[in-house]
């Protein structure tokens, strides 16, 4: 049985409320770790460097721009 527009649209939509709501969730848990927890700041802004790097190469990953890369060689 062949996908029907009506599922295609809803598996778009999934993905992108959970795209929002991952990027949601990580915010507010930085956030609560920034502000929360006494840590020094280099190791907050370490902290904070690792987890926006994640975020973008999952980013990344997640809209297909990442697989294209694996072809080019340097």
């Amino acid at each position: 049985m062949a996908p029907t527009l009506n599922s295609t649209i809803q598996i778009y939509v999934m993905s992108l409320l959970t795209i929002i709501l991952v990027l949601i969730v990580a915010g507010v848990l930085l956030w609560l770790i920034n502000a929360y927890i006494p840590m020094d700041r280099k190791i907050k802004s370490l902290l904070n460097a690792v987890v926006v790097i994640v975020l973008v190469l999952w980013l990344l990953k997640a809209f297909g721009l990442l697989d294209s890369l694996k072809g080019i060689s340097v």
